[in-house]
């Protein structure tokens, strides 16, 4: 026999699969769903008091406050469904995001009423972490749904819900929007890494030997030359062996690092996804050539934000 957890996920599964996938959303009577709140209850069972007390007192403005409350709780019904019905909603294409950190992305929310529609509460369905709004008269708001994604690679947009329960409280009107835009989400960075593999020189056969190091520094020198600025004159050569070298800015190396999967350790493949986002963000923090290579996919190396963005998808969909 199934739990209770265990139905209300399949029932939930359920639903959710007839609803069909866009990014935008008018709201109607087909796709708006209401139902009384705690206190809601709470005041049709006050309301059933009262009502019997005056049947049996014969109490006339027992029966006053009794219809007054039950025309006022009426009212606010209509009122609370009606805030969100006639809502349009339209998804703003989201960033790309690590998993297990906190992302967010925007919705537009548009109303052609006359009347603002205030305290609309929006949040990825299951959460319960809630963003408020209020949406203008015949105007557009925007706000952000925040949600930390758990697991690499590209997802769709995860669940949407909205709801409101003004202007009293009794009940609660709400909605479900499943948006049909996908996020890409990046592995989770090493918290810490290894150091960098070692570089490699870009061009062999230079004249001048290089020494390479970790960090991607490559300390090319010569004899020092009358007129040399003095802060090209390397220091500690110069009192260790008495002799004047002048660092070779001319026949200077850059240097590249190929980040390579195999080379990510010997845990499972995630742990190994995880090293290389790290050291990709650490490589390019510090201004280095570096490429990737995924098994038979390689990238050539490069440095930029728009290389780092390429690197870090090609992780993301390996």
């Amino acid at each position: 026999m199934w739990s209770r957890l265990q139905l209300g996920q399949r029932l939930q599964a359920w639903f959710e699969s007839r609803l069909p996938r866009r990014d935008t959303v008018e709201l109607t009577q087909r796709n708006v769903y209401i139902l009384p709140t705690g206190a809601g209850w709470m005041l049709a069972a006050t309301l059933l008091v009262l009502l019997v007390a005056s049947i049996n007192y014969q109490l006339n403005l027992g029966y006053l406050l009794t219809f007054l409350l039950t025309g006022a709780a009426t009212v606010g019904m209509h009122v609370c469904h009606g805030n969100l019905r006639g809502l349009a909603m339209h998804l703003i294409a989201p960033h790309a995001a690590f998993a297990g950190a906190s992302t967010a992305f925007d919705l537009q929310l548009s109303s052609q009423r006359k009347q603002p529609r205030p305290a609309i509460a929006v949040a990825v369905l299951g959460t319960g972490h809630w963003s408020w709004t209020d949406v203008p008269a015949q105007g557009t708001c925007r706000v952000q749904v925040g949600f930390a994604p758990q697991q690499r690679g590209v997802q769709p947009v995860p669940t949407l819900t909205l709801e409101t329960r003004f202007p009293l409280g009794t009940f609660r009107v709400w909605t479900v929007w499943r948006p049909a835009s996908t996020l890409v989400v990046y592995p989770r960075p090493e918290a810490h890494p290894p150091p960098l593999p070692p570089a490699q020189p870009v061009g062999a056969g230079q004249a001048q030997a290089t020494q390479n190091h970790p960090t991607g520094e490559f300390d090319g020198v010569r004899a020092y030359r009358r007129g040399d600025p003095l802060k090209l004159v390397v220091w500690k050569k110069a009192a260790k062996n008495d002799e004047l070298v002048s660092r070779d800015t001319v026949h200077a190396q850059r240097s590249e690092l190929w980040l390579d999967l195999q080379q990510a350790g010997s845990g499972d493949l995630e742990h190994r996804l995880s090293r290389l986002c790290a050291w990709v963000l650490l490589a390019e923090k510090r201004g280095l050539d570096y490429g990737l290579r995924l098994g038979v996919q390689e990238l050539a190396p490069g440095t930029g934000v728009a290389h780092q963005n390429r690197c870090l998808q090609a992780l993301a969909r390996y």
